[in-house]
């Protein structure tokens, strides 16, 4: 039973997938690799069983490949087993791509051809594309946006009957970034670093095995701009100073640029109360949103405004424009001084 061509989520496509709904085209084309690698990895373990892979699993790479071949092998029917399984990796290095669109028109319906296309798209207006989605599944990868990051966290930990709490999650975003590449190292790092005990990352565990201060940190710091807790801004102030490679002013500019900008954007909502700012700002949990809640109640638009200038202004400095002498460490404090005052 083919999968649903219009269900293209990751969540949605991983589940027709666990069902044996499967699809007789898969392009999984986009600039994250780690979604695409998950849908592949998953075929791969779900559309043959141990003994049937060894006659009706077949993997081409884009190098060293070409589409004819690739489609000749796709026509063929398999051998003691339900399907015929091709994985194309690499597939944006094939040459005339396009060519899978004769295929695309007739597959076969025995056959799962998987086309693991990464680092860009097939342009989406082409016939190639418009017939494997047709006929099957077009998947485009794309690269988180850093409000989504804690959620992935979360849900990586959930799959496996891990638990982790949103200021862990948060820190973790906070000190990695978007690059799944460089976060899932880190995340399996705390999963082998877990005692038999527990089943729960925390913010100590964090601290002792990826770097992460569980006091001294960014979320903390703009926890306390939010609040106007001048004595606990200051001291992580002084801690980012003492450890500067850890602790680059070019991250904790970002980090409350994208706050402050959220921020302004909740003044001109209708109704600002929590479930208004979750939806607008698409955050996980309330928890996120009693920090606007808290900001709404301690900087007015017009200073909001001058922080976001403020914020622009500083991280120019911290490049070099406009200044001659002060360190990093010494803007940041400035900085700080500024956005509270």
């Amino acid at each position: 039973m083919a999968a649903t061509p219009n269900k293209t989520t990751f969540d949605s496509i991983c589940g027709e997938i666990r069902k044996r709904n499967f699809a007789p085209i898969y392009l999984l084309m986009g600039k994250e690799a780690y979604f695409i690698d998950k849908i592949s990895d998953l075929l791969s373990d779900t559309v043959l069983t141990g003994a049937e892979r060894d006659f009706n699993m077949l993997t081409f790479y884009g190098m060293d490949s070409d589409v004819n071949s690739i489609i000749s092998s796709a026509r063929r029917f398999p051998m003691m087993a339900e399907h015929l399984l091709i994985v194309v990796k690499e597939a944006q290095q094939l040459d005339k791509f396009e060519l899978f669109d004769i295929y695309a028109k007739n597959p076969m319906p025995s056959t799962v051809l998987v086309l693991n296309y990464k680092h860009g798209s097939v342009d989406k207006r082409k016939a190639v594309v418009k017939n494997i989605e047709k006929a099957g599944v077009v998947f485009e990868s794309k690269k988180l946006y850093d409000n989504q990051v804690p959620g992935f966290i979360s849900g990586y930990f959930r799959e496996k009957s891990i638990g982790i709490d949103e200021k862990s999650a948060q820190m973790l975003t906070d000190f990695v970034g978007n690059d799944l590449s460089k976060l899932i190292p880190q995340l399996q790092k705390l999963e082998v670093s877990l005692p038999e005990s527990s089943r729960r990352i925390t913010s100590e565990l964090i601290e002792a095995n990826v770097g992460i201060s569980k006091d001294y940190n960014n979320f903390e710091l703009q926890k306390a701009v939010v609040q106007k807790n001048i004595l606990t801004a200051n001291r992580i102030v002084n801690y980012f100073e003492q450890n500067p490679k850890d602790n680059p002013m070019l991250v904790t500019v970002s980090v409350l640029f994208n706050y402050f900008n959220n921020l302004l954007e909740i003044y001109w909502l209708p109704q600002k109360n929590e479930q208004t700012i979750m939806k607008v700002l698409n955050l996980p949990s309330s928890f996120f949103a009693q920090d606007y809640m808290a900001g709404l109640r301690n900087y007015n638009a017009n200073k909001v405004m001058e922080i976001i200038s403020l914020l622009r202004t500083y991280d120019a400095k911290s490049k070099g424009l406009d200044n001659a002498s002060a360190s990093q460490g010494e803007l940041l404090r400035e900085l700080m001084y500024r956005i509270m005052h």
